[in-house]
């Protein structure tokens, strides 16, 4: 049997046309055809973005700018917004990273709140403060516009965002929002194989950057921008990773970027209406859900594991049981990158089946 359709958040179905795409002759990095190359993927994630600033291109998880970011922008002290296990681990890192670091924390499975947020800071001393837009691991949608307001209101004071599980399903909006880093991996909503991070750098990010001796040198912002000016990166590109980036954003220019929203608000919500049609409760609150994959809280005495099982043998798809602290009790549907109504339905059908 073939592997698996992954219907899981991440990483996510990869299309033919896209390994296709990747299995271009390979180039050097240090030539005009990967110039032509990396600056071909520029419009494209400035349009998804919301930017005008350049989008740089890093080999590497999300994980790997997520560090980086706080080594090139905190100076003393870093405010974690956590409200699930990706937004928690952050602040793990941040003490890792030698700096002082707090939390507005929530249960898993509410929102973060932008007043938290004010009266977090209003203690003073900030300088720098995480946020994940999606948390993938609950099926949570923060309110990116209300806590950018809220962070921006205080001086100085940088704005990290994670956006691996929402970029391309929703408006971003980068600089209208005042962003400092935005980024994102491109395994989940881009549906591109892991290895390729993707992030911008506002003006004022970067002059922090510039303040900082301790920024490191594979994620040293100022590397990525003093290459970025002649369409190149630091270090060796994951080149094939990058042509698989290109084929995306000119499919994504194709079907156009307000239709792949609708698509995927579509999708969305045909899982959700499938939950409630089977009595299962959706663990973000209303108002706060993601459109790019459905958590689900597993029922009492409703075996999981067998769903999970006999999906994947009868039908050869596979969904996800849940992450951290709530695998088990909770369960995770994706719907993000290509799938269109048509497959999610042949899903629902899949799953109706060996529901009964």
């Amino acid at each position: 049997m073939p592997s698996p359709k992954l219907f899981a958040p991440g990483p996510i179905d990869v299309s033919k046309e896209t390994f296709a795409a990747m299995s271009q002759t390979m180039i050097g990095h240090r030539g005009k055809d990967f110039e032509e190359l990396y600056a071909s993927t520029q419009p494209g994630l400035q349009e998804i973005f919301g930017t005008a600033r350049p989008v740089f291109l890093s080999t590497s998880s999300a994980w790997g700018v997520m560090e980086g970011a706080l080594r090139n922008l905190a100076k003393k002290k870093v405010l974690c917004l956590c409200c699930g296990a990706f937004s928690d681990k952050w602040l793990d890192v941040a003490k890792k990273c030698g700096f002082e670091a707090e939390a507005v924390q929530v249960a898993w499975g509410e929102a973060i709140d932008p007043e938290a947020v004010r009266t977090k800071l209003a203690e003073g001393g900030f300088d720098t403060v995480t946020f994940i837009h999606s948390e993938t691991s609950t099926g949570v949608l923060n309110d990116l516009a209300g806590i950018s307001k809220v962070v921006k209101s205080f001086p100085d004071t940088m704005l990290i965002v994670d956006t691996v599980s929402s970029l391309s399903t929703v408006p971003m909006d980068m600089d209208a929002n005042q962003i400092d880093v935005m980024l994102a991996g491109v395994q989940k909503a881009l549906a591109l194989p892991p290895g390729l991070a993707v992030f911008a750098v506002s003006e004022a990010g970067m002059e922090r950057a510039k303040g900082n001796p301790n920024r490191g040198y594979y994620f040293d912002f100022i590397e990525f921008a003093k290459n970025a000016a002649v369409n190149n990166t630091p270090s060796t590109p994951s080149i094939s990773i990058i042509y698989g980036l290109q084929y995306i954003l000119g499919e994504i220019a194709k079907e156009g970027f307000a239709a792949r929203q609708a698509r995927h608000a579509k999708t969305n919500a045909m899982i959700a209406a499938w939950g409630a049609k089977h009595g299962f409760e959706l663990f973000a609150p209303e108002g706060h859900r993601s459109f790019a994959l459905t958590c689900f809280k597993t029922p009492e005495g409703f075996d999981l594991s067998g769903f999970i099982k006999n999906l994947k043998t009868k039908h050869n798809f596979l969904i996800n049981g849940g992450y951290g602290k709530i695998k088990g009790t909770t369960f995770r549907i994706s719907n993000m990158g290509n799938e269109t109504e048509a497959t999610m339905q042949e899903l629902i059908d899949a799953m109706d089946d060996v529901l009964v």
